[in-house]
């Protein structure tokens, strides 16, 4: 065999770096945000050496500390996984706090006015507000399709509508009358129930769990995840393919939004002795964020999750030791934002390495077709 010949056989050689370069690139922008912060913390700081310790490790420093950290990050999964559904469908849909908010107040409604029963009760409770929260994640969709006003702009008007009609529904219904804003104390066998003791890890945990991975079989291994990311990619193509793009989309805001609700009255009967919230939330954006940092890839929102609830958590333990405030955890979140959102952020490697690969792929065809 002479050694044009070999050459024909040889495949370019390709970077196991570059061909995962997105997570790589989201790597790169985490560790960069993380050295700005070390950097201002070890010129403002007191002690920079003690604010770093605590900040990184601070989370390790007893089961309650980590636990803690899985706590803070079971809210930001579960708007995480319900914005990986909707924004894979292409459309830009925020309407997953008020869906938030609304299944925690549902699921209050259900356990302090309907009978008790361990078991029975929190099915009711989680049903409820998961299938509020998926219509309320629709409601934006409908409107733009008969009206055509901007998601964003009617997601953020059901948000605060749905906010002032859930702080309604406790304030009429639900209101103890002391010197505190909040509902009655929930029944002890409609909450969830603590799975590890000496923590708050309770067995909501193991719902977010089952979620997460239904959630992953159905975008990667199902017809229908094909079909929403399809239409979110190219809604002409899907089109032409027969696909029912409308449907599809609607189907996807309602998952989203189920999974949302879902969240709000986990969170709410696991966390909460009663309904206490008087503003509204915002766990939106820590979803927009994690489905971010994970690429778009739903298997990876637990892990974005965590880091930005090990962050949170350790900055927070940074802050009692140390003279920083906790808020320099948002100052990392938006360095990481502005990186990972920039298109133009190390993607002349890529494009260099794409064209290197063509190239050789190209010669390689060339010598194939004239040896």
């Amino acid at each position: 065999m002479n050694k044009k010949e070999m050459s024909v056989n040889i495949p370019p050689r390709r970077s196991i770096i570059m061909e995962n370069f997105s997570i790589v690139r989201i790597a790169i922008a985490l560790a960069l945000a993380l050295s700005i912060v070390f950097i201002i913390i070890y010129f403002v700081a007191d002690d920079p050496w003690l604010a770093i310790n605590r900040l990184v490790a601070g989370p390790f420093q007893s089961w309650r500390s980590f636990f803690s950290v899985i706590e803070r990050a079971m809210p930001i999964i579960f708007t995480g996984l319900a914005m990986n559904i909707v924004l894979q469908s292409g459309v830009f849909n925020i309407g997953q706090d008020g869906a938030f908010y609304m299944g925690a107040v549902l699921a209050s409604v259900v356990a302090l006015k309907l009978p008790t029963i361990v078991g029975v009760t929190q099915f009711v409770a989680i049903f409820v507000s998961a299938m509020a929260g998926g219509i309320i994640s629709m409601l934006p969709v409908l409107l733009y399709r008969y009206t055509k006003v901007n998601p964003i702009v009617s997601a953020i008007m059901f948000n605060s509508i749905f906010y002032y009609g859930g702080a309604y529904i406790v304030s009429t219904f639900l209101l103890e009358r002391s010197g505190t804003w909040g509902s009655h104390a929930f029944p002890k066998e409609a909450k969830l129930g603590l799975m590890i003791p000496k923590s708050k890890m309770h067995w909501g945990a193991l719902i977010l769990l089952i979620v997460y991975l239904g959630v992953v079989y159905l975008m990667r291994k199902t017809a229908l995840g094909m079909k929403i990311r399809t239409v979110g990619l190219n809604p002409t193509f899907a089109t032409n393919v027969g696909l029912n793009s409308g449907l599809i989309i609607l189907g996807a805001q309602f998952l989203g939004g189920s999974i949302a609700g879902m969240g709000g009255a986990i969170e709410m009967l696991g966390m909460y002795q009663r309904f206490l919230w008087q503003g509204p939330v915002n766990y939106v954006w820590d979803g927009l964020m994690v489905h971010m940092l994970a690429n778009g890839n739903p298997a990876f929102i637990p892990v974005t999750a965590i880091f930005i609830a090990f962050l949170r958590i350790g900055s927070e333990i940074m802050s009692r030791s140390t003279n920083i405030p906790p808020e320099v955890v948002a100052f990392l979140q938006g360095i990481v934002i502005v990186l990972v959102a920039s298109s133009k952020f190390l993607y002349g490697f890529k494009a260099k390495y794409d064209r290197k690969i063509s190239l050789a792929q190209v010669r390689s065809d060339s010598e194939g077709e004239f040896a």
